[in-house]
């Protein structure tokens, strides 16, 4: 009697796993007929080829979302991303900005004549000369020799000068006093007077 009973489980599981395989295959075959470019029911040659057409004319005018492994060149799609046309805002990234031109005055803010112009430097004769970037730093001289002094620019420079000589190609010292030294620009003829101390 034993024997009868493990021949049942035996033939009840055979019987679940055929159900199952048999399910699996329907399904497996339900699936490939489903897939694009294979149809469920036959058509004749005549209807599958004007089908064809429309499909490849659809294809033409997009270009494909995803990349297929089909090898050949299709010179249509090359054309057709060729000719497509960078439609921007109209604003030229590589021209030279050029701000845009001055406001005309408002008539309704403006109140009568003003006063003259402001001087428009340089070369203007109202204007005052720019000041002589120079200070004094200290004495380079011993006594009984003649007086030299160290004079420092705005960029930091030091420069030792005596009387007559020229600092910084543009800038003579003319007399070197017991307060004061007196220093020209040679290009704009302009005197100063540079006081003697340090700081």
């Amino acid at each position: 009697m034993k024997t009868g009973v493990e021949n049942r489980k035996v033939m009840v599981a055979a019987i679940v796993f055929a159900a199952l395989a048999l399910i699996f295959v329907v399904r497996m075959f339900l699936t490939l007929n489903e897939q694009p470019g294979t149809s469920a029911a036959p058509t004749s040659s005549a209807q599958k080829a004007p089908q064809a057409r429309r499909i490849r004319g659809a294809a033409q005018a997009k270009l494909p979302a995803t990349n297929s492994l089909d090898p050949t060149l299709h010179t249509n799609l090359m054309k057709a991303s060729e000719e497509t046309e960078y439609k921007g805002s109209g604003r030229n990234i590589f021209a030279k900005y050029e701000p845009p031109p001055p406001k005309a005055p408002d008539p309704r803010t403006d109140h009568g004549p003003k006063g003259p112009p402001p001087p428009q430097c340089p070369g203007d004769p109202r204007c005052p000369p720019p000041p002589i970037p120079l200070k004094f730093y200290g004495f380079a001289s011993k006594p009984g020799e003649p007086k030299k002094i160290f004079l420092t620019s705005a960029a930091g420079d030091v420069f030792i000068a005596a009387e007559g000589e020229v600092v910084d190609r543009r800038y003579r010292v003319l007399k070197i006093g017991v307060n004061s030294v007196e220093i020209e620009d040679v290009l704009s003829n302009n005197r100063q007077t540079i006081p003697l101390t340090q700081g």
